[in-house]
């Protein structure tokens, strides 16, 4: 699961191009938007991008993803689920 988190948190800094932030600089349980790593709504399309292609794991309903999409360990617990 280590492995599965440290790959997501490379691969939100590739897609949302976050020059400045390293893998180390983002704790598995630290909200991804607001007073977190700060990210937007658009920042969310572009994970929910990411998790249909890297992952293939489709989203539809929004309450869903907002819940999804609150921190690294929210995803990787939902990519474990979606895999088993």
């Amino acid at each position: 699961m280590e492995e599965l988190k440290n790959k997501l948190k490379a691969q939100i800094i590739e897609a949302l191009n976050l020059e400045d932030v390293e893998v180390e600089d983002i704790s598995n349980s630290d909200a991804l938007f607001g007073d977190g790593l700060g990210l937007d709504s658009i920042d969310a399309l572009e994970l929910i991008v990411l998790l249909e292609r890297e992952y293939g794991i489709k989203m539809d309903d929004a309450a869903e993803g907002k819940t999804i999409l609150q921190s690294v360990n929210s995803m990787a617990e939902y990519i474990q689920l979606k895999k088993a």
